[in-house]
């Protein structure tokens, strides 16, 4: 059995004659990190067996063999469930009551492209229930050469099915093992199931176990913002309702919570009824969990929102342990909390949580003293920032914690079975923001381990770049550099060709602390935290005041950044692949905050600031916007902006 607990895995092997007892078996092995069983590092799973059966398929002296799952030390691994339930039927005061078991097993047969039961119309749905519950007839049973053989195959090999039926769904079919005694009762059910598998197998037709066997009966609604106070305030989580005059319309791709094509939508006559004594059941937790690959692979695509679970490994930069408390004020501010989240032994992410979720988390957390372990977080959007994955909450986004629901509870199991495995850190990124000196950046940059990390480094601006752009035109949606079009401005991330620019920080700055300068690049939203000002309001008020200027003309370095000469702040600063492959050393800041130490202002007082203009006239490259800056080695590096240029800080559309 797999590590999902419900798939079936199978090997052959060649044995010198017959057998007729586990015992004279040899162990024999399997790789579980294929299976979801084991880490890669430490793959092999020994497989012991426990109860022989008769090979239906290759028949003659050929047996089936089920086996159960155990490390190389001898100890069960946590998917083993058979381990503990011999345990207690061995026990000889279990074993004098000689227990009798008759198991019944429903299962579902589905069309193999589209996983849709046999027997129903492609994307339909059949006829109510009543003629097919042990139903006789080729518009009534579906796939009873399946069953038949299948009855046959279990008979063969020893197994004790009693029976078998047609169920009440159009493809659905049950059949029943025993009564039999004790642990043989699971073992033959379980053996039971693999030749059906393998029964479907050569059919070409799918078996699901799965009670709901029906992918996503879950449909998107949508509320238009305008209707929102007059529906909403009477539906609650996990109410039933009845819903009258809505209108069906396609759904769109952009962030969608559900596969289906197509969105219910209230309409200004739709009429919601509350079904408080409904007899219709529906599941209460239905997610779409994405592992790091998963979401690697839709990053920045704005498509299907999926969910997650995992473990937590860091708050708000600081290490998961019962003393960890969350600041109010802060998450109030700052609307967000930043965790690092690892899923089993997979790479660390960054997870972010706004607004709501925020608020939903820090309530959770402190309401389980500092205790919390595993999130569950739906509706997450991946995107890349520094060239690392992020996740990111949405309005729809709910948080649950760690017996919140089934889904955390399992993964709860699994990691107090597995601290060992999930304590190895897989970190695509440094995870705890670190305060350094500029000295201690460049160091970092040079080391062959470095991997893309984020660092908080306090200094003082010496001076700001002129002669060079300093914002960038981008995309009002998602901000990255707009490109010209013949009339109008594009942007190739979102796919449009009509879209409204607006300016947005790419300024270049120098700094200093006490033994180091260097130069560093204010991007997007850092800009606006040091000046207090949006690149685009002064962007406009430059060109209200000069209204005889075309939009090619470059817009002066503002007072606003001017000002900011002589500050200290304290700059989260990005060290990114271009600075760890030499591309360039200047570095990217994202956010920009004032330093809490009072006196850090006045230690920097006496150092000797180099002249920068004069050290931009001494070196500026060719390019424009890159430059040359003399490093305390005397090494000149060249430094210019990652991912978004400058040269064309235009007006055109800027808002």
């Amino acid at each position: 059995i797999g590590g999902s607990g419900l798939d079936m895995r199978s090997k052959a092997r060649t044995l010198p004659g017959p057998v007729k007892d586990p015992s004279e078996l040899p162990k024999w092995n399997y790789d579980g990190s294929s299976t979801g069983q084991a880490p890669g590092s430490d793959s092999e799973v020994i497989l012991y067996p426990q109860a022989i059966f008769k090979d239906p398929f290759r028949r003659g002296n050929n047996i089936l063999v089920m086996c159960d799952a155990y490390t190389p030390a001898g100890e069960p691994i946590p998917t083993n469930k058979r381990h503990a339930a011999a345990k207690i039927f061995s026990d000889p005061s279990v074993a004098a009551e000689e227990t009798w078991y008759g198991i019944e097993q429903e299962y579902t047969l589905l069309q193999k492209d589209i996983k849709w039961p046999v027997g129903w119309p492609v994307g339909g749905f059949p006829g109510p229930q009543g003629p097919y519950y042990c139903g006789v007839g080729a518009d009534k049973a579906f796939g009873r050469d399946i069953v038949d053989s299948h009855y046959k195959a279990c008979l063969y090999a020893g197994i004790n099915v009693s029976g078998t039926n047609g169920e009440v769904m159009p493809g659905q079919w049950e059949f029943q093992v025993g009564p039999t005694v004790g642990i043989a009762a699971a073992d033959q059910v379980w053996v039971a199931r693999y030749i059906l598998e393998r029964i479907t197998e050569l059919a070409g037709v799918v078996l699901s176990l799965d009670p709901k066997p029906i992918p996503e009966t879950l449909i998107q609604g949508f509320i238009p913002a305008g209707r929102i106070d007059t529906y909403l305030p009477h539906m609650k989580v996990g109410g039933i309702y009845r819903l009258n005059s809505f209108y069906g319309s396609n759904n769109k791709t952009l962030y969608r919570v559900a596969e289906p094509s197509v969105t219910i939508t209230f309409s200004s006559s739709s009429v919601l009824s509350d079904l408080e004594d409904s007899s219709v059941c529906f599941p209460e937790d239905r997610f779409r969990f994405h592992g790091y690959e998963e979401f690697d692979a839709v990053c920045d695509l704005r498509g299907d929102l999926y969910d997650y679970v995992g473990h937590i490994k860091l708050v708000n930069g600081q290490v998961l342990n019962d003393s960890l408390v969350l600041d109010d004020a802060e998450i109030a501010s700052s609307r967000r909390v930043l965790l690092h989240v690892q899923t089993h032994d997979g790479p660390v992410m960054k997870l972010y949580l706004w607004d709501k979720a925020a608020s939903d988390f820090s309530g959770k957390f402190k309401a389980s003293g500092g205790a919390t372990s595993v999130i569950l977080v739906t509706t997450l959007n991946p995107k890349r920032f520094g060239g690392v994955l992020t996740l990111s909450s949405m309005t729809s986004s709910w948080v649950f914690l760690d017996s919140d629901v089934q889904a955390t509870r399992d993964y709860l199991t699994w990691l107090n079975s597995n601290m060992a495995v999930a304590n190895r850190v897989a970190a695509e990124v440094v995870t705890k923001t670190e305060t350094i000196t500029i000295g201690e950046l460049f160091s970092y940059m040079k080391q062959e381990a470095a991997k893309v990390a984020w660092f908080e480094c306090i200094a003082t601006v010496g001076d700001v770049v002129h002669g060079s752009g300093w914002y960038y035109i981008g995309c009002g949606e998602c901000h990255t550099k707009a490109t010209k079009g013949p009339t109008t401005l594009m942007c190739k991330k979102c796919g449009k060709s009509d879209i409204v620019g607006v300016a947005r920080y790419l300024a270049k700055i120098y700094v200093y602390d006490n033994d180091d300068q260097a130069c560093f690049v204010l991007l997007g939203d850092a800009g606006q935290e040091l000046t207090g000002k949006k690149a685009s309001e002064l962007v406009d008020s430059y060109f209200e005041a000069n209204e005889n200027m075309g939009d090619d003309h470059l817009v002066p370095v503002p007072q606003a950044l001017i000002n900011t000469i002589g500050q200290t702040r304290k700059f989260i600063v990005n060290v990114s692949t271009h600075n760890l492959t030499g591309k360039t050393q200047s570095l990217t800041v994202t956010k920009v905050l004032i330093p809490e130490d009072p006196e850090i202002e006045g230690n920097v007082e006496n150092v000797t600031v180099p002249d920068a203009h004069k050290t931009l006239q001494n070196g500026v490259a060719e390019d424009g916007p890159s430059t040359r800056f003399e490093e305390s080695g005397g090494e000149r590096v060249k430094r210019a902006a990652d991912n978004v240029e400058a040269e064309d800080s235009k007006r055109a559309k800027c808002r």
